[in-house]
C-alpha cells in the first residue's frame, strides 16, 4: 500500500515521504490516526503544492535537533543512589531519573529519547544514547556514584 506520510515516523520517513507499507498497517493504524494519506493523485497534488512549507519545517527541526545534540555532546550527568557493599545499587536508574538529571541542567529530553537499554543496577559510569531528531543520536554519559550522608539529608526534606 503506497502512502504520503503527513507526519515524521520514525520508522518510515519524514513528513511528505512517499512509503509503501503492508495493507494492515496502513489501514487499521495509519490512515485512521491521521498519520498517512493515499497517495492518489488529488493528495499527490496537495502535498506538491505544499512541498514548500514541508521542507522548511523539516530544516526547522534539523536546526533545532542539530543544537540540541551540540548541547548534549560530551555530557556526563551524575546521578547518586543509595548502594551496598558490594557496589550494587539499592534500586536503579531508569531513563526517567536520567531526563530529570538532564532537566535540572536545563536540557529538556523526554525519556522516551532516552535509549537504555537495561536499567543501570550497579555504580559504574555508562554511555547512553539520545534521540535527538529523526534519525540523530548522541553519547552521553551516566556516572552512578554512592549517595553521601549530606545528599541523603537534602532528598528528606
Amino acid at each position: 500500500m503506497e502512502l504520503i506520510l503527513k507526519e515524521t515516523i520514525n520508522t518510515l520517513g519524514r513528513e511528505g515521504d512517499i512509503v509503501n507499507v503492508k495493507p494492515g498497517y496502513g489501514r487499521n493504524y495509519l490512515l485512521p490516526r491521521g498519520k498517512a494519506v493515499v497517495a492518489n493523485k488529488n493528495n499527490l497534488a496537495i502535498f506538491e503544492e505544499n512541498r514548500a512549507a514541508i521542507q522548511a519545517r523539516i530544516e526547522e527541526e534539523k536546526k533545532i535537533s542539530s543544537a540540541l545534540a551540540k548541547k548534549l555532546a560530551g555530557t556526563t550527568v551524575t546521578i547518586p543512589m543509595l548502594a551496598g557493599s558490594d557496589e550494587r545499587l539499592f534500586g536503579s536508574v531508569t531513563n526517567g531519573d536520567i531526563s530529570k538529571k538532564l532537566a535540572e541542567l536545563d536540557l529538556e529530553i523526554d525519556k522516551k529519547q532516552i535509549l537504555l537499554v537495561d536499567p543501570i543496577k550497579s555504580l559504574s559510569e555508562t554511555n547512553v544514547v539520545v534521540k535527538v531528531g529523526f534519525q540523530e543520536r548522541v553519547d552521553i554519559t551516566i556516572k552512578v556514584v554512592p549517595l553521601t550522608e549530606d545528599e541523603e539529608g537534602e532528598e528528606k526534606e
